[in-house]
């Protein structure tokens, strides 16, 4: 208790310090303020911002904080650019089907909106978004030596891209990592897993159900971003190939057995509600004490970090995804990324990359994270020198032992752009897959004929 107690009062420190390292900072941030706002960083870009003076985009985001963090500080893009930008909030579950019909329609609704990678395909497709080599290229229109693509996480990058052409900015993101709870590993002598034979063996190690912990738990729910977040690092890892022969494959033996170790581990070693969990219940699990270790995104640890309610704050480290049968580790790699609506006039598609470029660019993405004044401090940068700023290190290393650590390995090591079938069919293909996978967990069908019947109906689905 007394080791708990000191360090939740550090961490909230280093909450506290980075508050007041910012008001020293040149920018101000209230956005009441933007008038007056240091714009001196952007205007180092040698490219003239007010050329698209007196356009006005739609931009949609999720309610998130890392985009409340953004439109807060939007009327400082205004003063620099004269370009007017409405925000409009979609919920996650919402967002997709609203792009997609916007695009489809061609009315330009939403000059850009916060994108999910697996739709890249799709769009790329139907020629819905503009490929942004063209404007990085265009000397007008950006600054490669200020805006520095190539700091940006390349695996997110990746992930935007479509036959090696970038469709989609990244904004904020999220990898993957091995979340334990440090003080019952240490009890036993256990050390983070370095595969997935060893993960297994941790959570049995730690599993007392008696005492109201339980080894591991993993998202169980259905969905393309749910439980197969979870399964398709699995499949990677047991060395599944998504194609064979040029046939999208989603069944046979390396598939079936990375549908067993899920379904064994969450049948021996889980709450048997997790299979209806998903990040949020087992963030929240983790952070009442009742589970021992979980596979999550990285992001999660401000939940199980949360000083109002955790109870295992000081307890808590992470690690690398635990490498598989292959001897890959595939964390899910994923992010929220802004493309172009091609259906906009040029003149608008030019003032929406202006503003793409100012959300992407080091001096917004530090200004919303560790600079940010308000609470909620992002952990999604998009840009690997930001990882590695004292200032936001300082303030991630109050999550716990080795987050900045596992988080930067893993976003620069762990990444497959072939972690999830990247084809235009995808909505369809994942949500097929999430049932099936829900099947098999729920113990209504085994592994192999969840998958062969996963196989079935997806077939007719590559045949258009």
């Amino acid at each position: 208790m007394k080791n708990t107690e000191f360090t939740r009062r550090a961490f909230l420190k280093s909450g506290v310090a980075t508050s007041a390292a910012l008001a020293a900072a040149p920018a101000l941030l209230n956005g009441a303020l933007a008038q007056e706002a240091d714009l001196a960083p952007y205007k180092a870009a040698k490219i003239d911002w007010q050329q698209f003076k007196g356009e006005t985009i739609t931009v949609a985001v999720i309610p998130a904080t890392y985009f409340d963090n953004l439109i807060t500080l939007a009327p400082q893009f205004e003063a620099l650019t004269g370009i007017t930008v409405r925000f409009e909030k979609i919920p996650p579950a919402q967002i997709r089907q609203k792009s997609v019909i916007d695009l489809t329609s061609k009315t330009g609704t939403y000059a850009t909106h916060a994108a999910d990678p697996m739709y890249y395909s799709l769009y790329a497709a139907n020629k819905w978004v503009e490929p942004m080599e063209a404007y990085l290229s265009d000397a007008s229109l950006t600054d490669p030596n200020w805006f520095k693509l190539d700091d940006i996480v390349a695996a997110w990058r990746n992930a935007n891209s479509v036959d090696g052409k970038l469709l989609g900015m990244p904004y904020d993101g999220e990898v993957t990592l091995q979340v334990y709870r440090k003080d019952l590993y240490d009890a036993k002598g256990l050390k983070p897993a370095e595969d997935l034979q060893t993960f297994v063996s941790n959570a049995a190690a730690v599993h007392n159900p008696d005492a109201r912990v339980w080894g591991a738990a993993l998202r169980g729910v259905a969905g393309a971003g749910q439980n197969v977040y979870i399964y398709s690092s699995l499949f990677r890892e047991f060395g599944g190939q998504w194609f064979k022969d040029g046939r999208l494959t989603v069944n046979g033996p390396e598939a079936e057995a990375a549908l067993t170790w899920y379904v064994d581990l969450m049948r021996k070693y889980a709450p048997a509600a997790a299979q209806n969990w998903n990040w949020p219940d087992i963030a929240d699990a983790f952070s009442q004490g009742t589970i021992g270790t979980y596979v999550d995104a990285h992001s999660s640890a401000s939940v199980v970090n949360n000083p109002e309610k955790s109870k295992v704050i000081g307890k808590v480290a992470y690690a690398r995804w635990p490498k598989g049968p292959s001897g890959k580790r595939v964390t899910s790699i994923w992010n929220w990324g802004f493309p172009i609506n091609a259906a906009l006039p040029d003149k608008r598609k030019k003032a929406t990359w202006f503003f793409i470029q100012w959300a992407a660019c080091a001096e917004t993405q530090a200004r919303t994270a560790h600079r940010f004044a308000g609470p909620a401090k992002r952990s999604g940068v998009n840009r690997i020198s930001i990882w590695q700023d004292p200032a936001y290190v300082g303030l991630m290393r109050g999550f716990g032992d080795n987050f900045v650590e596992a988080t930067l390995a893993s976003l620069q090591e762990d990444t497959d752009v072939d972690w999830r079938p990247r084809v235009p069919q995808w909505p369809a293909i994942g949500d097929t897959l999430a049932t099936a996978i829900q099947s098999a967990l729920a113990g209504q069908a085994t592994a192999k004929a969840a998958l062969d019947e996963a196989q079935r109906r997806v077939e007719p689905m590559m045949r258009g």
